[in-house]
Formats: C-alpha cells, structure tokens, sequence
C-alpha cells in the first residue's frame, strides 16, 4: 500500500472519529488550544493561548428571530484572544462550533449594526443561526475593548486624533480575520482539513455593510453571501440622518408622535391596494410614490391616549425617553407637519436644488422624524438624529460628542459638505461601493442581498443604486434585460414588501420577510438550487407562520386578487424609474 494512500485513510479515520466524538470530549480548553492556527498563520498576528475559553453548551432552544427559525442547538462556546504586531492591541473572538455529530462543514462570519462590530454573544444575537445549521459561527469585538463596546467608543485617540486602527478593524479588517481564523479553527477543530470547507457570511444594517466590505475586497474568501440593508456609502448615509430633522427646524414645526403615526398610517391605507390586494402591506411603494398626494391628509383627525409612542421595529438612534411623560393627544393633521413629510420623503438636495441623496419611501415610519415632548413647556421639539450627529461630531469634527447639541447655523449646504468631507476622508474604509466585483463572480461567489421597501433607517434605494452600478460596470455591452439575467446568475437582488430595517414591519403586520435566507443560500452554493423568488415568511400577526414569495429586482409584485397566495412578479418600467435618482450635486459618480 503506498504512504499517500496510507496517509488518506488515516485522515480519514481521524474524521470519522472526530465525527462520532461527545461535545464534551472536544469543548475543553486544552483541546481548542491545540486545535488554535498557527502563531504565523496570519503575518503579524499572534494568538494569545492563555486566553482560550471553552464551555459546552447542550440542549439550548433558540427562540425564533428575524434571520433564523426556532431550534434546539449543542454548541461549545469558545473564545481567545489576539494581537498585532506593533500595535500593543488586544483582539476578542468567540466562535460557536456544533457538536461534532452536528458538524456540516461549514463556517459562518457574522457582522453588527450601528456602531457596533457585532450582534452579541447571546442566544439573541446571529451565532445560532449557524449553529443550527451546522456551522461554526464567528464574531469579533473588533479589539475595541469588550464584546458590547462600540467603534465609536474608541474611534478617536482624543480630540482631533483619530484611531485608525480601530477604523480600519471597523472597516473590513475585522471582519476578515475573525473569518480567516475561523475557518483554519474549524478545520482543526473537527480534523476536517482535507474537505471542502464552505464558508458564509450573514449581516444586516452594519453587518449588511460589513458584509460588502468583505465581497468587494476577498472574492475567494467566502462561499456565499447574505446582507440585508448594507449600510454602505457612509459617508451619505450617516448624514442624511440629520435632513428630517432640518426640515422641520427650516419649517418650524416639530409634528406630535400622534401626528406623524396618523399620516404614517393614512398613508398605508391609501397605498395598500395599489398592489392589487389590500392586505395592510405597501407592496408596492413605488406606485405610491406615483398616485398617493400627501396633501390629501391635512385636516384629517387624530387620538391618541397618554405615553403614545411609535414603535415599529428596533432602531439604534431617536425615539422618545422612557421617563418622559407624554399626555394624551389629538388633533387634525396641518399643512405644517404635511410639507415636514413631503420634504423629508423629497431626500437632501442642495441650495441650487441639486440632488444630494435620497430618502425613504411613503409610509416609512422613518426613525428620523421622531420628535421629543417637552414636559415642561408642553411642547414637541427636534430630536436630532444620534445616528447622524454623532457621525458628524466624532468622524468628521473628531471631538467627544456623541451628538450634535443642535442644528443651529446647519443649512442644506453644510449637509452636502459634510458628506462630501466624509467622503474623501472614509472612501478607502467606510463607503463600501467598490462596484466592479469580476474577481469575485469568476471566484464563482453566490450574493442574497435584500432590502425593506419600508425600511425607515437606511432607504432603500441605497441598495437599488449599488445593485445598479454593478449591473452598469460588469455588463456594459449587455442589454438591460441580458444584463439582469447575467447579473441574476450569481448576484440576486431583493425588495422585501413593506418590511422595516432588517425586521418585519408591526406598521404592517402581514408583509413577509426572508427569515431563512441563510438556508436558501446553502441550496443555492451547495446544490445550485438558484432562488427565482426569495423565501418570505410572515413573522406575527393572525398570518404568522405563512410564507409568501418576494420578487427579484428589477421585477415587482402584482397580485392578481386578494385570495392568491403570491404575487406575480412583474416588469414596470415606470416603477423602477422611480428608484433612480441622479445625485447632480456631485462631479463624481456616487456607486
């Protein structure tokens, strides 16, 4: 028998009996430290093996969450630590990993929202929906001090000194180690190094950003691709937070939570059945955009009882207090608080009426506008976007804030300069537009990419307009319709109807939304089952449990009656020129 046969076969025997070991024979500390890479694996990175933790994990039910379904998972629990040469940091991982009867070679990065690097290291947060499916599942606390703390904690060494390391950790470097290193852990781990390892991201908001960080700049270093909502272009993103709250400080109006929830809400009614079924769902906000005017709101009535809030799915910036008192409400909607919402939904343009960005779509809720009571005066004021001003305080003015005080002195123009500042400073880190990815579609690199048509923190045509630039770089000699189809083939973009940002939508409680796309992205790597429609499920609500389809762009959904099950997915030319815009303001293409 030859040496390499030989050799094979005790590979392979030590696969198998890694396969038919216990959780608890492997989740030991000395176990993950000689399954650790090597010190050199990585240049410039030294793993620190005192720091390893292991502890496993049996039996543990996963409640069902936005990205995943319900489960019963076994996991051992296990993080260490890392430095970079010359830079006196310290670097935290923790990785999920199955049970080795679990195990099915696979690998998992997950990414963060916010300012945050990660979703946590909690049963709520994205390490169980790779357990679940049999991946070892990785996060990073970026080396910014703990697993909870934020790059904006960190991201100035004091006032006027930013820390570019933490910057670039933010940016993509993070991201890709805590791959890199995860992926030769898993091999060792499980003895798996002579099997194709398959390797995913998923990410939504900062994750979805994260995410892209990674496509745009390693196009071997995954498999498959699921981002929702990216919030890349930064720079543009993160201050156009601040343009609903300067319309209503240009205008003087601060409109009531009852208000603005009432012209939300009227909104959605007149726009329900523009898709063909009237379902409490504006599937189709772009039709909307086209036939719905806002002014035939003003005068309308509306109550609200005491402490009345708006709430329609988790966003890291506005709201209101918990501890501010709020009586109870009512009124008729005024022409004030209607041209605060027309200008707001019209997106940041310049002093000479040149686009700068868009919005969100009609019968968003859009966090932006969210106004705070003043208990004492009795009276709504601005409550200036943290999301925004923070962005402008600490990336672009690098002082300590961690919000703009207020507006006062900020024009349209100081918008449209501040992102153009953030720009040129981030392009390399933090924009994320990188459009040509011919490395990455040879590399033969599957992308699920998915955006709320009602998302109210990140709008999304931001998305539309990225999937569009890569569409007009890749395929330039291409028809539009071979283009989508070329496109299509390993690239997949989706509208979610009337879902919120990276959540279902209580505002409109029976619009689907991609809970497993995780395992339609499996099917599609693993066995090229290639999604036509994207996988929704209805998440709450008397529909809860029911899926219903989601249409690839640049196709929209049309039902045919109220009784149908699914849309059909149709092509509207009209439509989707609503979701183009030309950012004038700027010389430079905006990807």
């Amino acid at each position: 028998m030859g040496a390499g046969l030989w050799a094979a076969i005790l590979l392979g025997s030590a696969s198998i009996a890694q396969a038919t070991a216990s959780l608890n024979d492997v989740c030991t500390v000395s176990y993950v430290k000689k399954s650790l890479p090597a010190d050199d694996f990585i240049s410039g990175i030294a793993l620190d093996s005192t720091s390893v933790t292991a502890q496993p994990f049996t039996n543990i039910k996963i409640a069902s969450s936005n990205f995943y379904p319900d489960a019963t998972i076994d996991f051992c629990n296990v993080t260490f630590a890392y430095t970079h040469s010359g830079r006196n940091d310290r670097v935290l991982v923790n990785y999920w990993l199955p049970a080795p009867s679990k195990f099915a070679n696979r690998f998992l990065a997950t990414g963060g929202g916010g300012y945050a690097i990660n979703s946590g290291t909690t049963t709520t947060g994205s390490l169980p929906g790779g357990v679940m499916y049999g991946a070892v599942a990785g996060l990073t606390d970026g080396g910014f001090g703990s697993f909870e703390t934020q790059v904006s904690s960190v991201i100035l060494k004091e006032n006027g000194t930013i820390n570019y390391d933490a910057l670039f950790m933010f940016g993509y470097e993070g991201i890709h180690e805590v791959t890199i290193l995860g992926k030769e852990l898993t091999q060792l781990f499980y003895k798996t190094s002579d099997t194709k390892l398959y390797s995913y991201y998923q990410g939504c908001s900062e994750g979805g950003r994260e995410g892209m960080s990674q496509l745009q700049r390693y196009p071997d270093q995954f498999d498959g691709y699921t981002v929702g909502a990216p919030a890349f272009r930064f720079a543009f993103q993160q201050v156009q937070h601040l343009w609903a709250g300067l319309q209503q400080k240009n205008l003087g109006y601060y409109p009531s939570s009852c208000e603005y929830s009432k012209i939300m809400n009227a909104t959605i009614a007149a726009c329900d059945g523009l898709d063909g079924k009237e379902d409490g769902v504006v599937g189709r906000s772009d039709l909307c955009k086209m036939h719905f005017d806002l002014d035939s709101v003003v005068g309308e009535p509306y109550s609200c009882p005491a402490n009345f809030t708006i709430n329609v799915e988790y966003s890291p910036g506005g709201g209101f207090p918990s501890f501010v008192s709020i009586p109870p409400q009512k009124g008729k909607v005024s022409q004030e608080a209607v041209e605060v919402m027309k200008n707001t939904l019209n997106g940041p343009h310049d002093s000479k009426g040149r686009r700068v960005y868009f919005s969100y779509q009609p019968g968003a809720y859009i966090d932006d506008s969210a106004t705070q009571y003043n208990s004492q005066t009795g009276e709504w004021e601005l409550d200036v976007s943290s999301l925004g001003g923070e962005f402008v305080t600490m990336f672009i003015q690098l002082v300590e804030l961690d919000n703009l005080p207020s507006l006062n002195g900020v024009t349209a123009d100081t918008l449209k300069e501040w992102i153009y500042k953030a720009w040129q400073k981030y392009e390399d880190t933090l924009q994320t537009t990188w459009p040509d990815l011919t490395d990455l579609q040879e590399a033969g690199v599957k992308v699920l990419h998915f955006h709320g048509e009602q998302d109210d923190s990140i709008p999304s045509a931001s998305s539309v307009r990225y999937y569009e630039s890569v569409r007009n770089i890749m395929y330039p000699g291409l028809s539009e319709s071979e283009s989508y189809e070329k496109l299509g083939e390993w690239y997949k973009f989706f509208l979610v109807q009337g879902a919120a940002h990276c959540s279902p939508n209580v505002a409109q409680p029976n619009g689907p939304f991609p809970q497993t796309n995780l395992e339609v992205l499996i099917d599609w790597v693993e066995k090229g089952d290639a999604p036509t429609t994207l996988e929704g499920t209805i998440i709450q609500g008397q529909n809860a449990g029911k899926k219903q389809d989601i249409c690839a762009w640049p196709l929209r959904p049309k039902w045919s009656s109220s009784k149908a099950e699914n849309p059909q997915c149709v092509h509207d030319q009209q439509s989707v020129d609503t979701w183009l815009y030309d950012l004038n303001a700027f010389k430079l293409p905006v990807y």
